[in-house]
């Protein structure tokens, strides 16, 4: 029989207290929870009759068990008569909720945490009463956490690495494992003035508070000898930060672009030309290079979805950058080779051409095959160069591959 007993209403308290309501109310300094009404289901008036030994051993289990109070109901009972049985269930104090539910000490490590942040961090409470659970997991590393926004404080926008803040007890992989929190919290106590709203995300903490990033890298080959950027060493493969990428300022015709290690060091030579390593999604390490708008951008990415979606966001920052090897031809010649790409993009591309977009839908809508992706490093360096000829970038004599 499926009547109330007091192990489900410990399981209801238990439901109550994960939403964190109670510590809430402790954090904000008032609690109108209490006395608390729990409704019970008890038996029917055929039940009481057919099993009424059963009911006499449910309400005598409900009126032991300790820290709650019954309200009772009369009913007349066409056999029994007037009979008197719990229909609800209270308990009048957050006190007597925390016996029933053990969490006693739990609240009380709750109590020590917003005794200190109301001491220390005022502002911070308001983030304990909104996530008073999350509080709990947190409260081995309150101190610390406590100790980065105590500095924060002290040193808005410090323009170090994080490496080099000395805070004790604390040390740059603790602020990047908390980032998210960190962020929350000082987004509460810093003056707007010492936050880059424009940077967003735990990938953007270091630079929406002040700190200094690690430069960017920009990998980059040189396909023509005749481009010297190292006196005496030719067609060097070479990485600089972005800003002294934007100032290079190379006398280049055309610049390609890679996704594929493999295909950026085997890249054919092309005169005044030289092609990048790739990066994915993200282009801002690119975006002082201001050269690059007198030169004719080329893209090769994967023929997938991703791929064009990485050209299109490209494009905005860079309008008119041209698809390499990202089309029909390219994908019907390398049949043999072709794989499957899971979680496809969906959303519109508003910056391809129509011929790309045409494909792209092909692939997005599962028209020739279910997920169809080739992989760049799928596609032969014969085809590679044909292209280039037909790009008409002028190539050396051709070298077998």
């Amino acid at each position: 029989m499926s009547w109330t007993t007091p192990a489900d209403l410990r399981n209801r308290l238990q439901i109550l207290w994960e939403r964190g309501e109670w510590l809430r109310g402790l954090a904000c300094g008032h609690d109108d929870t209490f006395p608390l009404r729990l409704t019970l289901k008890g038996p029917s008036s055929a039940e009481l009759a057919e099993h009424f030994e059963a009911t006499r051993g449910w309400i005598a289990a409900l009126t032991t068990a300790p820290r709650v109070r019954i309200e009772w109901r009369e009913i007349n009972h066409r056999i029994l008569g007037i009979q008197r049985v719990p229909q609800a269930a209270w308990v009048d104090s957050l006190d007597d909720a925390l016996a029933l539910t053990g969490k006693r000490r739990e609240t009380a490590r709750f109590e020590q945490l917003l005794e200190v942040t109301r001491a220390r961090q005022p502002r911070l409470v308001a983030w304990l009463a909104q996530r008073p659970l999350q509080a709990l997991e947190l409260a081995d590393d309150w101190e610390r956490l406590l100790a980065v926004v105590d500095w924060m404080q002290v040193h808005p926008r410090p323009g170090l690495y994080l490496r080099q803040a000395e805070i004790p007890l604390v040390d740059t992989k603790f602020i990047e494992a908390r980032r998210g929190v960190l962020a929350q919290w000082l987004d509460l106590v810093l003056p707007p003035e010492a936050i880059d709203g424009n940077r967003t995300g735990t990938a953007q903490f270091a630079a929406r508070y002040g700190f200094r990033e690690k430069p960017s890298r920009i990998r980059f080959r040189i396909l023509d000898e005749q481009l010297v950027v190292l006196p005496g060493v030719v067609r060097p493969d070479i990485a600089l930060d972005a800003d002294s990428f934007a100032r290079l300022a190379l006398p280049c015709r055309h610049v390609f672009i890679t996704e594929n290690e493999t295909n950026f060091l085997a890249f054919p030579d092309v005169p005044q030309s030289i092609v990048l390593f790739g990066a994915g999604y993200g282009w801002e390490s690119l975006q002082a290079a201001q050269w690059l708008t007198d030169c004719a951008l080329h893209y090769w990415g994967d023929i997938d979805t991703h791929g064009f979606a990485i050209l299109d966001q490209l494009r905005g920052r860079f309008p008119h950058v041209g698809s390499f090897l990202m089309d029909c031809a390219t994908l019907i010649a390398h049949e043999a080779f072709w794989g499957e790409e899971g979680n496809q993009v969906t959303r519109d591309l508003p910056r391809l051409t129509a011929k790309e977009r045409g494909l792209f839908d092909d692939l997005r809508d599962n028209r020739i095959r279910h997920g169809l992706r080739l992989e760049q490093e799928r596609v032969g360096f014969g085809w590679v160069r044909a292209a280039l000829e037909e790009h008409s970038c002028a190539l050396p004599a051709a070298k077998p591959f």
